[in-house]
């Protein structure tokens, strides 16, 4: 089911115009690649680190994610709940950095 998703003041959380989201289009699949929304400084991770999802926890309740350096070195493998990634949106460009913590 489509529906329409307008920006709220926190993301994408209101929906518009009486059309409605299907839960399991909110739910983001593995293998697609997130955006952490926290820093995490004891894996050296900060917010808007890119990472794929590596396995679904319950429908959503909870992701598995291996962050890796472009040199394919692996940084951490972690169990994040959903508020703590997110789906990447459009128009966003990617960002290096050094990771300092590994």
């Amino acid at each position: 089911m489509f529906g329409l998703v307008c920006r709220g003041r926190r993301g994408y959380s209101k929906v518009c115009y009486g059309l409605s989201i299907a839960k399991e289009d909110l739910i983001i699949k593995e293998l697609e690649s997130i955006v952490l929304t926290t820093d995490l400084p004891e894996y050296g991770l900060k917010k808007g680190d890119l990472s794929p999802v590596v396995l679904v926890h319950h429908e959503g309740k909870g992701y598995e994610v291996e962050f890796v350096t472009l040199d394919s070195e692996t940084v951490a493998i972690i169990l994040l709940l959903p508020s703590q990634v997110r789906s990447i949106g459009r128009r966003e460009i990617a960002h290096v950095r050094a990771v300092t913590n590994i």
